[in-house]
């Protein structure tokens, strides 16, 4: 069984911005994808990472989005809130912001500022955690965000801040696992990458997954099925796995790829006609856009 020390485990989709025909964040859109995710017995929902486009949005819009899945959410499943801003005060500032709303915990990213010491990245995030009233997670994520912490620091980060206790990494089960393994288990481990390796994660020690919100429902079931301890139901998460794996390796190519397409999955399987990507962006191709209807339709309805 797994068992996450700060209580906070399973599949928490990064809920995808939504935008209507005019560009903006569409309020009925975003509430139809949050209660099929609800439907689909998700463990959590989080918001405002790579998935959500927060990198596109401005800061109201980007408080606007919290606010709607605050409301949306209405405390049946906990929430974390992914936190950008560049500075220390802007983070402290809006992490007590999301914990007003209602946010469980936070997920912080590092400044956009590469080839950055170990030293100053656990003086920048344990000056953010000390002075917050929610656990805190570090989105450990080099490969995607340019800058994170070795495992060394992170273990460091840890021990000077217990705070900081849960981390969201987007990397292989062979990584996650050593990891775990120089921190002395300390932090409770949420994987990325689509879903990507979510099996092998677990069996490494993670405690669950943050992927996009196309395959919820799919990546929630074989989760479940996972921690049940029972051996025939794990067996029945390895088919899934294996019929979800090639829709995931399709859209994992890079984020923007995730994106333009991880987005129209959604909305077939949603039957929701606008999920464009805010630009800048690759446009699709053709081919592209009948993958991701040939992915939706394998997938079936969403919940």
């Amino acid at each position: 069984m797994i068992q996450a020390k700060s209580g906070f485990q399973g599949v928490y989709p990064m809920v995808y911005a939504l935008f209507g025909p005019d560009g903006r964040l569409h309020r009925e859109a975003m509430q139809h994808q949050l209660e099929s995710m609800i439907a689909a017995g998700v463990h959590g929902v989080a918001v405002l990472g790579l998935a959500s486009e927060a990198n596109k949005l401005s800061f109201d819009e980007r408080c606007m989005l919290m606010q709607w899945v605050v409301e949306d959410l209405r405390g049946r499943r906990p929430l974390a809130v992914t936190v950008a801003e560049p500075s220390i005060d802007g983070q402290i500032a809006f992490v007590r912001e999301a914990a007003a709303l209602g946010a469980q915990w936070v997920i912080l990213q590092p400044p956009p500022v590469k080839a950055v010491p170990d030293l100053e990245l656990v003086r920048f995030f344990g000056s953010v955690a000390d002075q917050v009233p929610v656990p805190v997670a570090i989105q450990n994520a080099p490969e995607y965000l340019g800058v994170g912490l070795s495992a060394e620091g992170l273990k460091s980060l840890n021990r000077q801040h217990p705070n900081v206790k849960i981390l969201k990494l987007e990397t292989t089960a062979i990584a996650v696992r050593r990891i775990l393994d120089v921190t002395e288990g300390a932090y409770d481990v949420f994987n990325g990458r689509g879903g990507i390796e979510i099996i092998d994660t677990l069996r490494a020690g993670g405690v669950g997954i943050i992927p996009g919100g196309e395959s919820f429902d799919w990546l929630t079931r074989i989760f479940d099925l996972m921690s049940s301890g029972d051996t025939a139901k794990q067996d029945q998460a390895e088919r899934l796995y294996h019929e979800l794996l090639p829709m995931l390796v399709f859209l994992m190519d890079s984020i923007d790829n995730f994106l333009v397409y991880g987005k129209r999955v959604l909305g077939h399987r949603l039957g929701i006609p606008e999920t464009d990507v805010r630009p800048p962006l690759t446009p699709p191709t053709t081919f592209g856009l009948s993958m991701a209807k040939l992915y939706a339709d394998r997938l079936g309805r969403a919940p």
